[in-house]
């Protein structure tokens, strides 16, 4: 009998993503509130509940109001401007919704949903569980083992992300999981503001790794790394403020695992199938009934080949509406079949 599989999802790096994807459609809930980025990380969610086929969702983000990483190094993240309001509002929003769909959310005081996502993995590998990891973030990677996988979203969709195990992150990077944080720290981070060992990229990185199993044996024997990795990469290594730079990064990008989950595979928040009123209720509040009965089915385990009605409530004038519903008629049945488990697993 195959382990039970948890999703772990993070939920601030799906909502940021579609909040960009999707600010074309100017979606609202039926209350008008913006609500794009909702429903995007909604639809992106019920695909990869449908691909992955897990026993229980959990959900992470950041806590919005501190960050311990921010506090404890104030250039972390420096290089980013304020959120725009509508990116804050839905950020809580999706928080709401779901917690609302039944879905287990977690919100760490002062941490981020990357500690949710490592925390979610070590409570499942307790209960004897798998763990699938759904990010964006490439950070995710060095929690990939013999029990936690990366379904990485990129362009193109869940359906179209790779997921990430040991041996294809090898394949693709040239690194090990455990050596992942390593590889990242001396490539640096941009996006978070953590400069790297100038002069050491992806390449050079994968290649230390390689010959030396971890930047601190590179570290400790430059005249080794002057030999099998040629001069000027010692000379990188060597040079004024490399070694701290590197060490700094590694603080910086370690994930707690110590964050508090309430996981019970067989009842609580986040247990698969959620009750089928709350999906639909959802649904129709994100206006999102045309995609209701696919959600009923992959996450309510209910199968239906009939659409529910359009919201009737009253909207204001700027709010998206359906286009008029024939009297009498019904939406043709999505003619999917689910595949087993191990299948969908096994796609990339």
């Amino acid at each position: 009998m195959s382990a039970p599989v948890v999703l772990a999802v993070d939920g601030n790096s799906l909502v940021h993503r579609s909040f960009h994807s999707c600010a074309h459609t100017a979606a609202t809930t039926v209350e008008g509130r913006p609500a794009w980025a909702v429903r995007g990380l909604l639809t992106q969610l019920v695909t990869a509940v449908d691909r992955v086929r897990p026993a229980a969702v959990v959900i992470g983000f950041d806590d919005p109001d501190r960050s311990q990483r921010r506090e404890r190094w104030p250039a972390y993240k420096a290089n980013r401007g304020d959120k725009l309001d509508n990116l804050v509002g839905q950020l809580a929003l999706a928080v709401e919704v779901m917690r609302e769909l039944g879905i287990a959310v977690v919100v760490p005081e002062a941490l981020e949903a990357d500690d949710v996502l490592a925390s979610t993995a070590r409570a499942a590998r307790g209960h004897g569980a798998t763990t699938v990891v759904v990010t964006s973030d490439r950070d995710a990677f060095a929690l990939i083992d013999d029990a936690t996988a990366v379904l990485r979203v990129i362009n193109g969709g869940v359906d179209a992300s790779p997921l990430m195990t040991a041996d294809r992150l090898v394949t693709l990077l040239g690194v090990r999981p455990q050596q992942y944080r390593d590889y990242a720290a001396l490539r640096g981070d941009p996006s978070d503001n953590l400069p790297g060992v100038r002069g050491i990229g992806p390449r050079s990185a994968a290649r230390l790794l390689a010959e030396f199993g971890s930047a601190a044996a590179a570290f400790a024997d430059l005249d080794a790394v002057r030999t099998r990795c040629g001069r000027g990469v010692a000379t990188r290594l060597a040079a004024d403020g490399a070694r701290e730079a590197w060490a700094l990064n590694c603080q910086v990008m370690a994930m707690r695992d110590d964050v508090p989950v309430d996981l019970d595979l067989r009842r609580g928040a986040g247990v698969l199938p959620l009750a089928a009123a709350a999906v639909t209720d959802v649904f129709r509040r994100q206006q999102l009934v045309w995609s209701a009965a696919e959600a009923l089915r992959v996450l309510a385990d209910v199968q239906s080949d009939v659409a529910p009605a359009p919201p009737t409530e009253t909207v204001g004038p700027d709010v998206w509406r359906f286009p008029p519903w024939p009297a009498g008629s019904r939406r043709p049945p999505r003619l999917t079949r689910r595949r087993p488990a191990a299948q969908q697993l096994a796609l990339f």
